[in-house]
């Protein structure tokens, strides 16, 4: 059976970096936006549907990793600001 050829490939050496967490986002925008419309045959439907959920894992996935920095950051010291503290220092 034939395979598809213009769909991005998952796997494989020769794959380009993923695009970049806001890159990834308008993707998704824009497939949503898309497929809102009605307009798409069936086939491009699937094929939009199946990058669009690759699309959101990848946002995802940042996201998490964003959030796993922050809470280490946030054990290694940092405190809410307090106006009221004025100049003094930390202990």
């Amino acid at each position: 059976m034939a395979t598809i050829s213009n769909t991005p490939a998952d796997t494989g050496s020769a794959s380009p970096a993923p695009p970049s967490f806001e890159s990834a986002l308008r993707e998704l925008e824009g497939i949503v936006a898309a497929m809102e419309a009605g307009q798409m045959p069936l086939q491009d439907a699937l094929d939009a549907y199946q990058r669009g959920v690759a699309l959101l894992r990848q946002c995802q996935e940042t996201l998490t990793a964003a959030e796993q920095q922050i809470r280490i950051l946030d054990a290694g010291g940092l405190h809410d600001f307090d106006p009221q503290a004025g100049g003094e220092a930390e202990s």
